[in-house]
């Protein structure tokens, strides 16, 4: 799949270190030429949560029978 920049992606991995989890939701803000993206990911009060370099097999797009959850994080994440 080709993802463009603002293209919103699920996360398909658990990135315990940031506080993420397979599920949730990111946007691409920047796609590079060496095919990784640089994904945001952040709270439900817009807070940016992490800006992350992945590979395009680290997250898919986002399918008609996704739902949206919210969830706390960690106060340490």
């Amino acid at each position: 799949m080709k993802f463009r920049v603002l293209d919103v992606v699920v996360l398909d991995k658990d990135i315990a270190q940031l506080g993420l989890r397979s599920g949730d939701l990111g946007t691409v803000v920047e796609v590079h030429a060496t095919a990784a993206l640089e994904v945001e990911f952040v709270a439900a009060s817009g807070r940016t949560q992490a800006l992350v370099t992945l590979a395009p097999g680290d997250v898919r797009p986002v399918a008609d029978n996704d739902i949206v959850a919210v969830r706390r994080l960690p106060r340490s994440a």
